[in-house]
C-alpha cells in the first residue's frame, strides 16, 4: 500500500500537472470504485484543481467552491499519467480522470477491489472522511509522546492505525522501528521518555529520508513510469521490511517475520528485541512447543 513517501511524490507529481487545470470528466470502468452518492458527478467536472493533497493515506484534488475527490488506493491501486483521452485498461483499470494536460488512470492489480472513489462538498464533509491520526511532522515530541501514552496498541499498531498517526504503514513502520532499535511488540503506554524520542526522531529521519529517495528516483516521471520507478511496498535499499532471512545490515543476523493475514511484519532479533523470537501465530501453532525461543536456537 502506498504511504506517506510513495503518496507525498504522487501529490507533487500531480500537483505538477492539474493544479490551476479543469477536471473535463471522470471516466468510470468499474461502478464499484464510487462510495458517494452526493455531489453527483455532473456537479465535479468542469470545476479547476485548486491543490492536490494528502488525508491519511488518500489523496485528495481540492477544487473550486469546496467541491473534493478523494480517492483511497488501499493495497493494489495505483495512479499511473497519461496523454489525454487515454483509454482505461481492461481489467485493471477502475477509473480515467481527464484533464486538458493529460489523463491520470486509477489501476488495481488485485481480484479484491478495495480502492475507493468518494466526491464530497465543503469542509465539514471532507473532514468526516479524516480518521484522526496526527502528522508526525506537524506535531512536536511531547503530542507524539502523549499519543502513544493514550493508546493501547503495540507500538507496531499504533504507527500503523490512521486513528493514531497519519500516513504510515505496514513497511515503513517495519524501517522505522528498525532505525529506533524497538521491538514492533512493545507497547506505547509502557513507552518511556528516551524510548519515545528514539521512536520520534525515526519516524522523521525515515520518511524523510525515503520522501528524498523516492524523489530523487521518480525525477520527472510519474510515479510508477517504467520498472526502475515502480510505485511497490518492496525496495531493495529496505533495511528489514521484505527481507525475511536476509542478513539485517546492521548485524548479519537473520531478519525475521511475524506473518498476518494480509502481510506480513520484518524485524532483527539482535537488533531489536535482545535476541528473542516474536511468536508468530501460524508457526508457533504448528511447532508448538518446539517454536525457537531466541536468534541462537535457529542455529542450532
Amino acid at each position: 500500500m502506498p504511504e506517506l513517501p510513495d503518496l507525498t511524490v504522487y501529490i507533487e507529481h500531480l500537483e505538477r500537472r492539474v493544479r490551476g487545470e479543469r477536471l473535463v470528466g471522470i471516466r468510470f470502468a468499474s461502478p464499484f470504485l464510487l462510495r458517494s452518492v452526493s455531489p453527483s458527478l455532473d456537479e465535479i467536472v468542469g470545476r479547476h484543481v485548486l491543490a492536490v493533497r494528502r488525508l491519511a493515506k488518500q489523496i485528495v484534488f481540492e477544487l473550486a467552491d469546496e467541491f473534493y475527490v478523494v480517492i483511497h488506493l488501499m493495497i493494489a491501486g495505483r495512479l499511473r499519467w497519461h496523454e489525454a483521452g487515454r483509454a482505461v485498461p481492461k481489467h485493471v483499470g477502475l477509473a480515467a480522470f481527464d484533464f486538458d494536460t493529460g489523463t491520470a488512470i486509477l489501476t488495481e492489480a488485485s481480484k479484491k477491489k478495495r480502492a475507493s472513489l468518494r466526491l464530497v462538498q465543503g469542509v465539514d464533509a471532507l473532514a468526516a472522511l479524516d480518521p484522526g491520526g496526527l502528522e508526525v511532522f506537524d506535531i512536536d515530541f511531547e503530542t507524539f509522546h502523549e499519543r502513544l501514552r493514550k493508546t493501547p496498541h503495540t507500538v507496531k499498531r499504533a504507527l500503523t492505525d490512521q486513528r493514531v498517526f497519519a500516513g504510515i504503514g505496514n513497511a515503513y513502520s517495519d524501517e522505522i522501528l528498525f532505525h529506533a532499535k524497538m521491538s514492533p511488540f512493545k507497547l506505547g503506554r509502557h513507552m518511556d521518555e528516551a524510548e519515545a524520542q528514539a521512536l520520534f526522531v525515526a519516524c522523521r529521519e525515515v520518511l524523510s529520508r525515503w520522501t528524498a529517495l523516492l524523489r530523487d528516483r521518480t525525477g520527472e516521471r510519474f510515479p510508477g513510469a517504467g520498472r526502475a520507478n515502480k510505485v511497490t511496498a518492496f525496495h531493495a535499499e529496505m533495511a528489514v521490511h521484505g527481507k525475511y532471512k536476509a542478513p539485517c545490515p546492521a548485524c548479519g543476523a537473520p531478519v525475521q517475520r511475524i506473518v498476518h493475514p494480509e502481510n506480513e511484519s520484518n524485524y532483527c532479533a539482535a537488533c531489536q528485541t535482545g535476541g528473542r523470537l516474536l511468536a508468530d501465530r501460524s508457526l508457533s501453532r504448528l511447532l508448538k512447543d518446539t517454536y525457537p525461543k531466541r536468534i541462537e536456537d535457529l542455529e542450532g
